[in-house]
């Protein structure tokens, strides 16, 4: 989130100072596009910049283009798509990687000075909000979208698009460990929401864990039933002290519905639990919902290379296309 915030800083202090400002936004993304949904820029007239839009040739146009604009004075707003292949018969980005974008080009003004301080504000809290761009506007609401992202195009006069604002996944890290060390710090850089739960007071390393949004000392981990809700966009790793503590912790959340589960131990641990489970009556398909021996087979060692591999399985989860229904007939 600290790359929103950089982002949005950046376009108030130039607007502060009455330096003009362009800003670029990926509308939306198809295919390989190395330019995502949701990727931004801001251009200042003095050619200083912040974010990025996809980079390569493309984003080189976009800059020059944008300095250009705001050198002329130019007011109106404008998307532009932009097809990664020089095969097609138009709107060519330069770029080979296939795939496409639509990018917004939107010259910032003084009026837009209090609405760019309440999206810092809201980045500053924590909080998630609601940032809507359309052809003449741009607006924020503290009201909290069912979705990510929305993007509605009917004409280059006639669109809306809608982001969710602030951390978009959370991470529940379960157990204060080393591992919970590495693990909290990296997955803060790619903007996690990042909260860790011990049930050990005095522990030095979750003490001493400075990249955690929120750390919670609880009695007894049965109490993560009541503590950490169903989500979309929730991620849960648990890595409790041993096996009866990653025990409780488990059976506290089974029932729930996350994007993501999973427990770090030995291939043989696990199998020993999930013996018992079965035993117990649980639900063939609540276990297959679990991950582990947790994250990719890497060959992981130090918590650091631990993290790494957790990391990876997670960002794997979070970016799988979600399924399509089989076709009819």
């Amino acid at each position: 989130m600290q790359k929103s915030f950089l982002f949005w800083d950046f376009i108030n202090k130039n607007l502060q100072q009455s330096i003009a400002v362009m800003l670029l936004y990926v509308l939306e993304s198809k295919g390989s596009s190395p330019g995502r949904q949701g990727f931004f820029m801001a251009v200042n007239a003095n050619g200083e910049m912040e974010g990025s839009v996809g980079g390569g040739i493309m984003e080189h146009k976009f800059v020059e283009m944008a300095k250009e604009r705001l050198k002329l004075g130019k007011l109106e707003s404008g998307v532009k798509k932009q097809v990664h292949d020089k095969s097609a018969a138009n709107n060519q980005s330069g770029m080979i990687c296939s795939g496409e974008q639509t990018i917004l080009l939107y010259p910032l003004q003084k009026k837009d000075s209090n609405t760019i301080e309440k999206i810092i504000q809201s980045l500053e809290e924590n909080k998630n909000g609601t940032l809507v761009l359309s052809p003449n506007s741009l607006r924020f609401s503290e009201v909290i979208p069912e979705n990510d992202f929305e993007f509605i195009f009917q004409s280059e006069e006639n669109w809306i698009y809608k982001e969710k604002t602030g951390h978009k996944n959370k991470l529940f890290i379960i157990g204060g460990g080393h591992c919970s060390v590495a693990l909290s710090k990296l997955m803060r850089t790619i903007d996690f929401y990042v909260q860790v739960y011990d049930d050990r007071e005095n522990l030095k390393t979750m003490l001493g864990n400075e990249d955690v949004h929120e750390k919670h000392f609880i009695k007894d981990y049965s109490a993560l039933n009541d503590k950490i809700p169903s989500g979309a966009n929730h991620y849960i790793v648990i890595m409790t002290f041993g096996y009866r503590t990653d025990d409780i912790a488990l059976k506290a959340l089974l029932n729930k519905k996350f994007k993501y589960i999973g427990v770090l131990g030995s291939k043989k641990k696990m199998e020993k639990l999930f013996e018992d489970y079965r035993l117990e009556g649980i639900d063939e398909a609540i276990l297959q919902r679990i991950h582990t021996p947790i994250g990719l087979d890497i060959k992981s060692q130090t918590p650091e290379e631990i993290a790494v591999s957790i990391a990876a399985e997670i960002i794997k989860v979070k970016n799988k296309a979600p399924s399509r229904p089989p076709p009819h007939g």
